[in-house]
């Protein structure tokens, strides 16, 4: 009898119509702005990722994000390399600078100086130039994505061998490299961190971070825990340092908000219309289930055939949905909004849209299960 309901269901092309348009709107809504929040949050942590090469950020004991730094004296990186389970330990400097482009505007850039010996903790991927080429003279390298847009000369795009200023010192770029778009969106530049130092404005503790790898068989989080109590510093493993810039920025801003409240709304609004539009369309069909109850359907069959209804409509608007999100993200790839759409993901909006099914054909079978079987016979 399963064919019957999905008769009735796709017969009424009005109610059906409506019923899917509110199934697909609150699958699209929350599958797209989800994997917008998504891609935010990993705008948050990139930096942090991007320099996967440390187990351990030592950093100012005040310092709760990534880009809101403090620095510390020079001397704190040798404390730390005397600690009992670090392997090595490595500066970092990461700072703001005002870049002057060839065509005389500025141009705000965080600057990112890696260890000169090492050059660990240096770009993920690297497009053109060689990592060793960042111990050239006045060498910094650009983020490529930049090159052709904040960062370009009059009329071309910057290219090898091209100069900048940097706090009126001259810089040089010998490579490109691609990393994560950063949640600010301002270009990164990479360079020494001696060389960093001097471009950067000057600043009485230039140390802005302390980069550890652990020993083998070491816990990170044991690791960083030592090294709080033997020097007073902050210490965070890559998850820990991650999570509590996630966190400051969500208590700096509304963006959490935001998003709550509009997933909230799509949630509420697909419920709304594909609710309502459903109660709708059982109420105009209550006829031909108390022809079925009159033929001795019982209840729990009228319910599965409800049930039946509001799932397919489901499924058939979730997918749709995300399938538009994902159609959308595509066209968007070389746009500077960043979308995500991790598995875990698809699955909650499954589970938000399964619910509003769920929702729906409930309000809808009560009135079904009130009705008599003898209405059938009456006027």
């Amino acid at each position: 009898m399963n064919h019957i309901p999905l008769k009735m269901l796709t017969g009424d092309r009005a109610r059906y119509v409506g019923i899917l348009s509110g199934m697909v709107f609150a699958s699209l809504l929350l599958s797209l702005f989800g994997s917008i929040f998504v891609g935010l949050i990993g705008r948050m942590t990139a930096p942090i990722e991007d320099a996967g090469v440390a187990d351990v950020w030592v950093m100012d004991p005040k310092v709760t994000a990534i880009d809101n730094s403090v620095g510390m004296r020079e001397v704190e990186l040798s404390r730390v390399r005397g600690i009992d389970g670090v392997r090595w330990a490595v500066p970092m400097f990461r700072g703001k600078v005002k870049a002057r482009l060839a065509n005389g505007n500025f141009q705000n850039c965080t600057l990112i100086g890696i260890d000169d010996a090492t050059l660990a903790a240096g770009p993920p991927i690297m497009l053109q130039g060689k990592l060793a080429d960042l111990r050239r003279a006045d060498a910094v390298f650009v983020d490529a994505a930049e090159a052709s847009q904040k960062l370009s000369q009059p009329e071309r795009p910057l290219r090898l061998g091209d100069a900048l200023e940097l706090n009126d010192r001259r810089a040089v770029v010998a490579g490109f490299v691609r990393i994560t778009p950063s949640f600010d969106t301002v270009p990164t530049l990479f360079t020494t961190y001696q060389r960093a130092i001097d471009f950067a404005p000057p600043e009485r503790k230039p140390l802005t971070y302390i980069l550890v790898k652990a020993t083998d068989g070491m816990n990170p989080s044991e690791l960083a825990r030592r090294i709080e109590r033997e020097t007073g510093l902050g210490a965070k493993t890559v998850p820990e340092f991650s999570r509590s810039t996630i966190a400051y920025i969500f208590s700096a801003t509304g963006i959490a908000q935001n998003f709550g409240l509009t997933l909230g709304l799509g949630f509420l609004i697909g419920l709304a219309v594909a609710g309502q539009t459903f109660f709708a369309f059982i109420q105009d069909n209550l006829r031909y289930f108390g022809v079925m109850k009159a033929m001795g359907a019982t209840d729990a069959r009228i319910a599965g055939m409800v049930a039946l209804q509001s799932a397919s409509v489901a499924l058939q608007g979730f997918g749709i949905g995300v399938g538009l999100a994902a159609w959308i993200g595509y066209l968007a790839r070389n746009s500077a909004l960043t979308i995500r759409t991790p598995y875990w993901l698809v699955a909650a909006v499954g589970a938000a849209i399964l619910l509003i099914a769920v929702v729906s054909a409930l309000l809808s079978v009560r009135r079904i299960l009130k009705l008599p079987p003898a209405v059938v016979f009456n006027g």
